[in-house]
Order: C-alpha cells, then structure tokens, then sequence
C-alpha cells in the first residue's frame, strides 16, 4: 500500500502534465493573440498603375484574377480574403508615387493616392477601419476588422514643403520614408550616388517636424549615412519599414549590422522584406547578371526593340531568378533579434509592390508559414508576438507620446519655393 500511495501523485502528474506545444500550435497562438501588422503594402501602386485609381468593379475581396498576360501583369498579391487567412489585423499600406515625377506632380499625385486608399477602404467595413493611431489599431483588431494606415513612401512626395509635410500628415499619413530610389534634394539614398553626406540642414527640419507630429520616420531606402543623421536627432523610435540585413544579403538596400545596433538602441523597429534580391544574395547577383545582358542586348540589337526585348526574355527563361525561401527570410529575422533583441524586428513584405516574393510568402494569406518556421527555430510564443504586431504598436505609442508632450512646441517653418 505504501508503494500505491507514493505512487499516485506522480501518477496524476504524468497524466495532468500538457504536453509540449508543436511549432504550428506556438504560431497560431500567438497570431492569435497578436495578429501581423504589416509595415509597407502597396496596393494603391497596382490600382493606379492597372486602373488609373478607378475602382467602380474592382472587387478587393478576391484579386486572384487580376493577372493580364499579354500586358505582363501577374495576379495581384492581396485582398481581404487572403489577409484574413494570413492572421493580418494592422496594415500600413504605402501610397508610393514615382520619384522620376517633378515634385509638384508627386504631391498631386500622392494627394490622389491617399484618395484612393482612403476610397478603397471606405467599400469594405466589414473588413477594414482607416486608422491614424494606436487605439484605432487595437480597437479594430478586437472588432476583426483590419485597421488600414498610410505611409508615404519617398520625401519627393512634400515637394521640399514643411507645409505639405503637416497637410499630408492631417490627411491621415502617419510615416514617410525620407527617400525612395533617388535622393532628394535634403537627403541622400542608399541607391544613388550620395550628394549630402546624408540629411541637409532641412533634411533635419524634416525629421524634426516629423517628430513633433508624431509621425513615423522610415529609414527603409535611405543610405547608411542618412540613417546616422536621423538617429543622431533624437526623438521617438524610428522604423524601417521594409529592409533587411546587409550582414546576410549585401544589397545596398540591406541595413549595416552597425546602423542596426543603432537603430536598436533608438528603440526603433526594422520590418523585415519577402523580395528575393534583398532577402537572398543569390538573386541580388542574379539582379546584376540581367542589367548586364540587358545592356549587352541593347548594344547588339541597336534599332530592333524587339529583338533586344526577345533575347533578353530568352535569356530570363534560361536563367530564373534564385528566389529563396521562407527560411531565408526567417534567417534575416534570426540575425536581427539575435543582433538588438526580439524587441526590435517586425514585418513588411513589400506586397503588391515587388514582381515576385520567396518561395512560401506568395502573398497575404502566407505569414502563418513564417511564424511556423520561427517556432521551429525556437521562438517562443512571446517573441513571436512582439514579431507580428506588438513592437510595431510600442513604436507607434512612443511616436504618439512624443508628439502630445509636444504639443505646444511651434510648427517648424521654411519658406515656398514659388
């Protein structure tokens, strides 16, 4: 009798005892508990450059059919069906506009992306919320309705103007990313030749008044010493809000693990991109083999656009581009967190705005299969939260407060160009 007794309560524990959680199960709790909030979409790029911004039919529920082959279009990436899948609850979609546009064109421009966002997530209530903070974001994530934000993707969009800046920021724009492909005239890009060492004396006043509204300054696309500069300001946490780590992938788009360790210690938030050139350095040296053959084709086919075109899609069917996979994505979020901590890593995929993605995040629905492959690696269900949705959400909060102590401060000025 005493061997029973001793052994009863080790027999109810072996029996009471939960067993170990798989992978599948850490993920989808956690995206349970804190659903994706994507850094950088751009939709409203495809419904300007498909439809001219017309959106009478066009149905966002399900964009599966969207492709056009003979205009060389693919099947869009998104739509709220598939974001429902994918566990998205928060989104910042970009109203990026050309950098190539003069920039009273690009604020005109913007000015009618914003439009057609804000038009776009007017039709879908049941589905999308526009939001300009952090208590819309929650709010709507607890209704099941995906809060919609705007990020201004380039400062070609103020025209050079502290005025546009607070304009676009009153019309709901809640970050900007100070640069896009090419510099502006206040700050350098880390895809063109540098021209300022980095920020101007008014590139800072932008930043500056960035912070006193409490809008999110994007270091995505800027160059490293841009970055320094922005940092050395002070200020709220920054984002970057689609780039990865130049210590895995050396694309000049990538980030330094030494602006990383800096933007760590801001606070900041590095949202991590699905474009195989950025995520895999085979497809970054794939990138340089086709502008090779692309120039090599012009040279030999002189006058014959199509035949230069032609040799050019020929050699593309012979040589497709190295696309990666979701673990070299989760390998890029591995070197991040490992580098300035869980806290600072987050997601944007560049959706609808890159012609193809790694193998396993096609599009919207696909995060899951990120956050499967993270807990496989052993992130626990906490950090897999801060991940999907929570560091983005404590980075918003620090902007918003910054913002009310500041309330009283004066707008920063700068005289018109015209």
């Amino acid at each position: 009798m005493k061997h029973a007794i001793i052994l009863a309560p080790l027999a109810f524990a072996l029996i009471s005892a939960a067993p170990p959680r798989g992978p599948e199960a850490v993920a989808e709790a956690a995206l349970r508990a804190a659903p994706v909030f994507d850094g950088h979409n751009d939709v409203p790029e495809q419904l300007r450059e498909r439809r001219k911004d017309m959106i009478e039919g066009f149905d966002f529920r399900d964009t599966r059919n969207t492709g056009d082959a003979s205009k060389g279009l693919p099947p869009m990436m998104t739509d709220t069906t598939r974001m429902h899948a994918g566990k998205v609850g928060a989104q910042f979609w970009s109203v990026y506009v050309s950098a190539n546009l003069p920039e009273p064109q690009a604020v005109q421009a913007t000015l009618e992306q914003i439009d057609v966002t804000q038009r776009l997530i007017a039709r879908y209530p049941a589905d999308m919320q526009f939001c300009t903070d952090s208590k819309c974001v929650e709010a709507s994530g607890k209704a099941r309705r995906i809060g919609s934000l705007i990020g201004m993707e380039g400062g070609h969009s103020i025209g050079g103007s502290l005025a546009v800046l607070r304009q676009m920021h009153g019309l709901g724009a809640r970050y900007m990313t100070l640069t896009h492909f090419k510099n502006t005239a206040w700050a350098d890009s880390a895809t063109d030749a540098p021209a300022h060492d980095g920020l101007t004396p008014f590139g800072e006043k932008v930043v500056l008044e960035m912070h006193r509204l409490g809008m999110l300054v994007d270091l995505a696309h800027v160059s490293e010493a841009t970055m320094r500069d922005a940092l050395a300001l002070g200020g709220p946490p920054p984002i970057v809000s689609h780039s990865n780590a130049r210590a895995i992938n050396d694309h000049a788009r990538n980030i330094s693990d030494a602006s990383l360790t800096l933007i760590g210690k801001a606070g900041g938030i590095v949202m991590v991109n699905f474009y195989p050139p950025y995520v895999v350095e085979a497809a970054r040296q794939w990138t340089a083999m086709r502008e090779a053959e692309a120039a090599r084709f012009k040279a030999l086919y002189r006058g014959d656009p199509l035949a230069e075109t032609a040799a050019l899609t020929a050699w593309e069917r012979a040589n497709p581009m190295p696309r990666g996979s979701v673990k070299d994505v989760a390998d890029h979020i591995d070197h991040i967190a490992k580098l300035i901590g869980s806290d600072h890593v987050g997601l944007g995929g560049d959706l609808d705005g890159v012609d193809s993605t790694v193998a396993g995040l096609e599009d919207a629905s696909s995060y899951p299969r990120l956050f499967v492959e993270l807990a496989r690696r052993g992130w626990s269900q906490t950090d897999l939260e801060k991940l999907a949705s929570r560091n983005m959400l404590r980075v918003m909060k620090a902007a918003e407060a910054f913002a009310n102590a500041h309330r009283a401060d004066a707008p920063l000025e700068n005289e018109t160009a015209f």
